[in-house]
């Protein structure tokens, strides 16, 4: 053979230089198209499982629009759920609670007729009443309207006819409120008109546990309707707690309670299935807030402890949940 020219040996070895360099990289891309496919081909890996079942149960994960508020069992004392527990807060017409557990106390003539006086006529909220002044009611039967329909003059005029007078009756109040160890509480009147009335959910959890030992209170504070004669006339109340009523609750004790600086405030006893349980709500912003937060702190309550509610436990329908107060302290 011919040797090749010198002129056409460089360029032939240029080229082969080229290609050698190309071949490689076009194997490396062809092996990560490949890597990708098969990535593409592999099963998903599974998503780890939300937490937000598990956490149901987590009492913090109940959400209520109350600003304080508690939940205790009734026999244990044990807290199963606390908002601002030690928030000290009016309490409206709460105070009624104590007003009656003073008044049954003092072991006072339940059929002795009470006359409503000018006395009893609220002049610093300027509520409504239907008890016109002159009327004669039995202590017993004001007990009972107090306590179901919130009537503050039929709290007042329990107050102002106690021995003594109504100095008397609130220091009497606030000695139980001791004796129940109910340390950051004060009462300043028998109807729960005043601001100064002041307590905590947790002072309340106490009182409410105490106030449920007399069966007058557990009677008259759940009785659905009631009427009354005033030597007037026949007045017709009705509990301003609807859900005593409602077949999906089996409440033991209620009361409400409404003044602006308190907003609407709840407390109740109730068994859910076997399981007695204290409930106490204040300072609910909304006319029905405190019993949608009562409706959800039962779901919760059936949800997270094992609950079983009857059948029919529905939602208190709005118009149903009602309020009838209007700075009445109910």
């Amino acid at each position: 053979m011919y040797p090749l020219k010198r002129s056409l040996i460089a360029p032939m070895a240029m080229l082969a230089l080229i290609v050698s360099s190309i071949v490689p990289h076009t194997a490396a891309r062809a092996e990560a198209t490949q890597a990708k496919k098969t990535q593409a081909k592999a099963p998903a890996k599974a998503k780890p499982k939300s937490k937000a079942s598990a956490a149901d149960s987590n009492p913090q994960k109940l959400s209520i629009q109350s600003s304080a508020a508690i939940i205790l069992d009734q026999q244990s004392g044990e807290v199963l759920f606390g908002k601002n527990p030690a928030n000290v807060l009016p309490i409206a017409s709460i105070t009624k609670l104590m007003t009656a557990m003073v008044v049954l106390d003092a072991n006072l003539d339940s059929d002795e007729p009470i006359t409503v006086t000018n006395e009893d006529i609220d002049l610093e909220k300027g509520s409504r009443s239907r008890l016109s002044v002159g009327s004669a009611v039995s202590r017993d039967e004001l007990l009972l309207i107090a306590l179901m329909a919130s009537e503050n003059r039929a709290a007042s005029a329990l107050g102002r006819s106690y021995p003594g007078g109504i100095n008397a009756f609130v220091q009497a109040m606030n000695h139980k409120a001791q004796m129940l160890g109910m340390r950051d509480s004060r009462f300043v009147d028998s109807t729960g008109l005043s601001s100064g009335n002041v307590s905590t959910a947790e002072d309340l959890g106490k009182m409410v546990r105490a106030a449920h030992a007399y069966p007058r209170i557990r009677g008259y504070s759940t009785a659905t309707n009631y009427e009354v004669n005033t030597g007037h006339r026949t007045l017709a109340y009705r509990n301003t707690n609807r859900l005593v009523s409602n077949e999906g609750w089996h409440i033991g004790l209620s009361k409400t309670g409404y003044i602006s600086e308190a907003g609407r405030c709840l407390v109740m006893q109730a068994t859910l299935k076997s399981r007695p349980v204290i409930i106490v709500l204040l300072d609910s912003w909304g006319k029905l807030t405190r019993i949608g937060d009562a409706n959800r702190i039962r779901k919760w309550l059936e949800a997270s402890q094992g609950f079983a509610l009857p059948p029919k436990a529905a939602q208190v329908s709005l118009e149903d949940a009602g309020d009838q107060s209007d700075q009445s302290g109910g």
